[in-house]
């Protein structure tokens, strides 16, 4: 899946991966009024919204990118009609030729590791027949229990030929209260980044490893000391548009080839339409606006090199 991806990503020159992070205040009033008057006032209405809206934002945007990134909590506050909508999302990308990263940032004992993984990125077997749970083909993992609760999705994705991204240096402000802590005279961030460069090493697809590094755009200067340590790892770079991050601050996450790291927006590519920049679309054609400003980071990602 990692050797895909990297191919998708160098076909449609677009390091690019949208988030589908549905909520409330994002999806447009008319398509949420149309399933409630349908459904009633009741989480089912809310699901099947979520559904149309991510249906059609990938109808817009699936000949343009390589991948999609559903972070599952956006999906869970809807109760178990959330997750049947995640599950249909992932579906209808994989039915786009889409590469799917389900954001679920899972990480426990290795039991339990085990099972996340194999609902995530596996499926179990009853008499003989497979059974797959959600069928991501990434998911996000937290290392912060250790090796043994990293390995059950590395055995999973040996065995799939799949690959999970592991976070190192996350976007957000307070992230640094224990991922910045100097341990052995260096931060603790950079030792995870060893931990992922060894598990990497591996389980390697052609080029890259199937154990990829989450590492925030709003960060530049860590990215360009991480991308060092793991050379063979593709960094999925949250945090651009919305959180802060710049084009410029992308350049030091990439190789030289201009490969090694796919970059992640979230509410400035679902949400286009609510920015002034796009506001001309309208909450009617949402989908055309985000089209639009998946364009417009394309070109602006494609500019640094």
């Amino acid at each position: 899946m990692i050797n895909r991806l990297i191919e998708q990503i160098k076909t449609k020159r677009a390091p690019i991966v949208v988030g589908l992070d549905p909520t409330l205040k994002l999806i447009p009033e008319h398509v949420l009024s149309k399933h409630v008057k349908e459904k009633g006032e009741s989480l089912q209405a809310i699901a099947d919204a979520v559904l149309e809206y991510n249906k059609a934002l990938v109808d817009a945007c699936a000949d343009l990118i390589p991948a999609v990134k559903p972070q599952i909590a956006m999906y869970e506050q809807f109760g178990i009609p959330g997750l049947i909508a995640f599950k249909e999302t992932v579906d209808y990308c994989h039915s786009k030729g889409l590469t799917v990263i389900g954001d679920i940032k899972r990480g426990d004992i290795g039991s339990t590791s085990e099972a996340y993984a194999i609902g995530h990125l596996s499926g179990v077997e009853l008499n003989g027949k497979r059974l797959n749970g959600f069928d991501e083909d990434f998911v996000t993992v937290n290392p912060y229990l250790g090796s043994d609760g990293v390995k059950p999705f590395m055995d999973v994705c040996a065995r799939e030929k799949k690959g999970i991204f592991v976070l190192v240096k996350t976007s957000n402000p307070s992230s640094g209260e224990f991922q910045d802590r100097v341990i052995d005279g260096r931060p603790l961030y950079e030792h995870v980044a060893d931990k992922v460069k060894e598990w990497g090493d591996q389980l390697m697809g052609d080029s890259y490893s199937y154990v990829g590094a989450v590492v925030g755009a709003t960060y530049p200067e860590m990215g360009a000391v991480l991308r060092k340590v793991m050379p063979k790892t593709l960094i999925l770079v949250p945090g651009y548009g919305a959180q802060g991050g710049t084009a410029k601050d992308l350049k030091p996450f990439f190789n030289k080839d201009g490969l090694g790291a796919i970059v992640n927006s979230s509410r400035g590519i679902i949400g286009a339409y609510k920015q002034e920049k796009y506001a001309k679309f309208g909450a009617e054609n949402y989908a055309d606006a985000a089209r639009q400003a998946v364009i417009d980071m394309k070109e602006d990602i494609n500019s640094i090199f």
